[in-house]
């Protein structure tokens, strides 16, 4: 992921380069503080210097300060961006976000665009935790991450952010699956039920459709709605017939195959 990342930043850069700085210092005069006045090539020299040294933070209150102090010029553009990058780079993925669409909001047709975007989706990304949490940032990285595929489906970033939409809904899934089981240790049938179908409906491509199926078949026997338990077991034997789900569910349906042949007697 981080090589993505890198290479964006190495475009980023030589495009900046092949511009000649205007008013450059030439190295000299490095600025320790981005709170005072300097030509536009000085800053912006200084905040890529303190970039490649690994120092995020100044290297993104200097792109700031390239904006703040030369809005008009071609080089607040990249600020803008570079300075994104920097506070990602920091993980400081609030400054990254807001920069990233800002960037947007006043470039949308940009070329980076794309890259905008995929910073964007990538420091929701790493911000999400497991499925117990609240999984609000992983629904806003898979819009990102989808607004990228859609918009810019053969960009550089694409492929790895469809990569990353399927660890997502996946993700997603999993979540879902959790609580499902939640409510089914519980006996709550009907609303475990709803999260498994949610799963087999929506996230059908993901790797807990399998047990999702099961588990639906499991619920609808509890429910005492045997026919439609048998429906969803024969979904899930063409579909996973050689997986423990499914060796599973056919276990639980000989065991009520007589509440199956009463349901159809009736």
């Amino acid at each position: 992921m981080h090589i993505r990342m890198f290479r964006a930043f190495t475009l980023l850069t030589l495009a900046a380069v092949a511009i000649p700085l205007a008013g450059c210092a030439g190295g000299k005069g490095r600025p320790d503080t981005p709170y005072v006045a300097r030509d536009v090539g000085t800053l912006y020299s200084a905040a890529k210097e303190r970039l490649d040294r690994g120092q995020y933070k100044m290297a993104a209150a200097l792109f700031d300060e390239v904006e703040r102090q030369h809005p008009y010029s071609i080089w607040a553009r990249r600020a803008q961006l570079m300075g994104a990058f920097s506070y990602y780079m920091n993980k400081d993925y609030a400054e990254a976000i807001r920069g990233a669409r800002r960037f947007l909001a006043v470039h949308p047709g940009n070329r980076d665009a794309p890259y905008a975007y995929y910073l964007i989706g990538i420091s929701q990304y790493e911000q999400i935790s497991d499925v117990t949490r609240d999984q609000k940032v992983t629904q806003d990285a898979l819009d990102a991450l989808g607004e990228l595929a859609r918009r810019y489906p053969e960009s550089d970033y694409a492929a790895d952010a469809r990569l990353k939409i399927d660890l997502l809904r996946d993700h997603l899934a999993g979540k879902e699956m959790e609580i499902g089981r939640f409510y089914e240790e519980r006996g709550q049938w009907l609303a475990a039920s709803l999260r498994f179908r949610h799963v087999v409906e929506e996230f059908e491509t993901t790797s807990h459709t399998p047990e999702a199926l099961m588990r639906l078949t499991e619920t609808y026997l509890a429910l005492g709605i045997p026919e439609e338990a048998r429906k969803t077991a024969a979904v899930l034997g063409a579909n996973y017939p050689g997986s423990d789900w499914y060796e599973h569910a056919y276990e639980l349906m000989q065991e009520h195959a007589p509440d199956l042949v009463a349901a159809n007697g009736n």
